[in-house]
């Protein structure tokens, strides 16, 4: 069988493809040239590169071709025989460099998603993400019992809730630094050990003494302050672009899910084995966690021990490609600051801080007083009001994946990537702003919770608008924007979180602060609009 599209030539010698057959496949040039492809044949190119990737896919359905041309280019037979192993530049010319490097990343991408390293990898981040959130999630329900038991007053209370943001606050921008340097699985398995030792140590903390339980919680923010900067590294150096929202949308599902479990948990912990249990059981998960973690993630697909040379390939192909070449630089201390000061000059950086402050602010509002809120203001007992409140982060959990799939849809299609922050961030924003507006007239719990289910799953739109902007407008430096970005929205937490605490105890209400933080998801929302990118800004 001869190869389509080339003529013999004086030559007796053989085509090295003589095996296979290339379907339908129109070559890259209009001039006759001798083919790089086969020894003794003389192609006749008929078409132009353009109509070249508008064809057919050049791959038979087994990548023999790809095989043989890589065989034909002088690569050894060793090379040859594994579909992963990369071109030379030097050996092949530019146009057909980057017809070959495209089918390659389609070769790769053919693969069984579900069976590849990168969605367990994926995987076992959601569930870090999940034990994160859903260790935090424990004192929004416990406080109830802390309570009663210690005679908290309600502004006293939001002090105790807020004393995990202080420490909060102090290690994203230090640990967004670690991450650039040293990597999102290493500084995540350091923090996943120390907020699972916090929780542990909680109950105990708070029979002691108020500045040990302080101490603990603090310890617990520090630590889970690098989760996030730690997930958008782990993301963006094992996803390729054309995946990365949707896979920031499954990480996120399971942030959002580890409230639901910590809500819906908790409670029948409490009732059953006392306030000391869910802290205790969780803080164990996250050591089982952290095992799973040091066995099966690496910081860098390259040094992953089971991963398909195929897969890595396919990785490493679209991480060149789509950011522009681009491979996570180690910094230096000095070079962060210089690039943290280059950062802060460019408005795109500051449409994200921004974004974040108000995204963490009526976040935070509502994980930490839902439970509070259903209690004082409709009634209801604790295991109800955590059920009332589990449900709108379930909502959160799966709108985020179609968020998530709903901006990769829209990229696809042509729409430009800034268009699309804009639109998703901007539905992330205005959607609870209304919500929460209509939460503050319903005339009972079951309406006031689906309009809390309406308002935290809108929000879910964020993780495809500032989350994942991150990595578009400073990919070699996203940790530490995400850690100056942290911060900032962890002040916003900090002050939404005590700030309500104190405008239920003055004004025996929880409407007007709602209200204030629907105007706030107003006023950011038209930053946005004015100040993001989806392109590189450094």
């Amino acid at each position: 069988m001869e190869l389509a599209g080339c003529v013999p030539c004086s030559s007796t010698a053989s085509c090295s493809f003589s095996s296979s057959r290339i379907p339908d496949r129109s070559c890259a040039s209009l001039q006759h040239l001798q083919s790089p492809l086969c020894e003794g044949y003389t192609s006749t190119w008929s078409s132009s590169l353009s109509s070249f990737r508008r064809s057919p896919n050049i791959l038979a359905s087994d990548g023999s071709f790809l095989l043989r041309l890589r065989s034909s280019l002088k690569f050894s037979a060793s090379a040859a025989s594994d579909a992963s192993v990369p071109f030379e530049a030097s050996d092949i010319d530019s146009p057909l460099r980057e017809v070959l490097a495209e089918d390659d990343l389609q070769l790769s991408s053919t693969a069984p998603l579900f069976a590849s390293q990168r969605i367990r990898v994926g995987a076992l981040v959601a569930i870090a993400m999940a034990l994160c959130n859903a260790d935090r999630v424990i004192m929004s329900v416990a406080i109830v019992k802390f309570s009663e038991v210690y005679n908290w007053s309600t502004s006293f209370a939001g002090i105790v809730q807020s004393s995990f943001l202080w420490g909060y606050m102090l290690s994203p921008i230090v640990g967004g630094a670690l991450v650039d340097h040293y990597g999102g699985k290493t500084v995540m398995a350091y923090g996943l050990a120390l907020w699972s030792l916090a929780t542990y140590l909680t109950p105990l903390a708070a029979k002691q003494s108020l500045w040990m339980l302080f101490g603990v919680r603090m310890l617990m923010g520090i630590a889970e302050g690098v989760a996030m900067p730690c997930m958008n590294n782990v993301v963006s150096r094992w996803f390729p672009r054309s995946e990365r929202a949707r896979a920031i949308g499954v990480t996120m599902a399971g942030f959002h899910l580890g409230s639901v479990i910590g809500l819906v948990a908790t409670p029948l912990f409490i009732g059953i084995w006392g306030v000391d249990m869910p802290f205790l059981v969780f803080g164990l998960a996250g050591f089982l966690s952290l095992y799973l973690w040091m066995s099966f993630v690496s910081n860098d697909p390259q040094d992953h021990p089971f991963i398909k040379k195929s897969e890595l390939h396919y990785i490493q192909n679209s991480r060149v490609g789509v950011v522009k070449g681009v491979l996570m630089p180690k910094n230096s201390g000095k070079e962060a600051l210089l690039s943290l000061s280059l950062l802060l000059r460019k408005l795109p950086s500051w449409a994200v801080i921004v974004a974040n402050f108000t995204n963490n602010w009526g976040y935070f509002v509502l994980l930490s007083w839902m439970p509070v809120y259903f209690n004082r203001v409709y009634s209801v007992n604790l295991k109800q009001a955590s059920w009332f409140s589990a449900i709108p982060w379930t909502m959160m959990a799966a709108l985020g994946c179609v968020a998530g799939s709903c901006s990769d849809f829209l990229i696809d299609a042509g729409l430009n990537v800034t268009t699309v922050r804009k639109i998703m961030q901007s539905i992330g924003f205005i959607g609870p702003a209304l919500a929460l507006i209509a939460v503050n007239a319903s005339p009972n719990a079951a309406v006031a919770a689906i309009w809390l289910t309406v308002a935290i799953g809108m929000s879910s739109f964020s993780q495809a608008g500032f989350l994942v902007n991150f990595q578009e407008i400073a990919p070699g430096q996203a940790g530490l924007l995400q850690g100056v970005s942290n911060t900032v929205g962890t002040m916003g937490a900090i002050v939404s979180t005590i700030g309500i605490g104190y405008f239920v105890q003055w004004l025996g209400s929880f409407q007007a602060f709602l209200t204030l933080t629907a105007a706030i998801y107003a006023i950011s929302t038209v930053f946005w609009i004015f100040s993001a990118s989806g392109e590189r800004v450094i």
